[in-house]
């Protein structure tokens, strides 16, 4: 029942934003690449926002440019010091991939807004939460970050080379993300994505296309509650109904996983070498 995934999804935020232990008692797993920038100011909300850059082993003795990964909850993704209930490690997996495949790329975390997270990574009404900021929080990304990021490092900037991705929440933004900016992202890993948040994202997808050659990731755990797997489904079953490419779009059940880092992190390294193949 809905009751039960709300309950749940927010007890996940409160333990992901707030915790009940101090990051002082998790020493930090960050790597030596991956690096904390200056805030940036979000235009419209009156807010600033800490960056987390994670760059390529290679970086440095080299001068190529490379893909860009955007994600979100960027205090989640590389480190356990900012992360008291557990980290994604994608620096440890790209780190690895690099070493093993030669796989490299740029991730660039976004950090999670706190006691506004749940309103910048929704962009519709919530009944509870009224107003969605995401929209604002979007402009943000694209606007301001993206031109940012592109201006100090070597980055390949067009869609081609350009991702974003999330859970939960940060899910269902890069849904919204890639269906309103196509011409900004052309890949989006969507994990564990709160559509029972924003039931407004169906409709959403019904009247917004995108373009044929994108690449969608999806995941959801089976043990994430009663309505996640279902609604997961139903948007991507409009999707198949407006025809879009059976072979850009990827669907991932893993029937016991729950909803927290852990099963993203196993599931990381999969979508990314999906969603970027042929890239490199």
């Amino acid at each position: 029942m809905k009751s039960s995934i709300f309950s749940k999804a927010c007890c996940f935020v409160l333990l992901a934003v707030f915790g009940t232990a101090s990051a002082e008692e998790h020493p930090s797993t960050a790597q030596a690449n991956v690096h904390v920038l200056a805030p940036l100011r979000m235009p419209g909300l009156d807010r600033e926002r800490t960056l987390r850059i994670y760059l390529p082993p290679g970086y440095e003795q080299s001068e190529r440019r490379y893909p860009v990964l955007y994600m979100h909850d960027g205090q989640n993704l590389f480190d356990a010091a900012t992360a008291p209930y557990g980290e994604w490690g994608v620096d440890e997996i790209l780190n690895e991939l690099a070493r093993t495949k030669q796989f490299e790329l740029i991730v660039v975390g976004i950090d999670h807004g706190q006691e506004k997270r749940m309103q910048e990574l929704n962009a519709w009404e919530n009944e509870k939460y009224g107003k969605g900021d995401g929209r604002e929080y979007m402009r943000f990304v694209v606007d301001v970050v993206k031109p940012y990021i592109d201006a100090h490092y070597r980055t390949q900037p067009d869609r081609a080379h350009t991702a974003i991705m999330g859970s939960s929440m940060g899910g269902l933004i890069s849904h919204y993300a890639i269906f309103e900016y196509p011409d900004v992202f052309g890949m989006a890993g969507i994990f564990s994505p709160s559509y029972w948040f924003a039931p407004a994202a169906t409709e959403f997808t019904r009247t917004h296309a995108l373009p044929r050659d994108a690449r969608l990731y999806f995941y959801v755990g089976g043990a994430e509650g009663d309505t996640m797997l279902p609604d997961m489904r139903a948007i991507v079953a409009i999707m198949k109904a407006r025809g879009f490419p059976q072979r850009n779009l990827r669907v991932e059940v893993n029937a016991r996983a729950k909803h927290n880092e852990k099963a993203w992190n196993a599931e990381f390294s999969r979508a990314i070498e999906w969603l970027f193949d042929g890239v490199h």
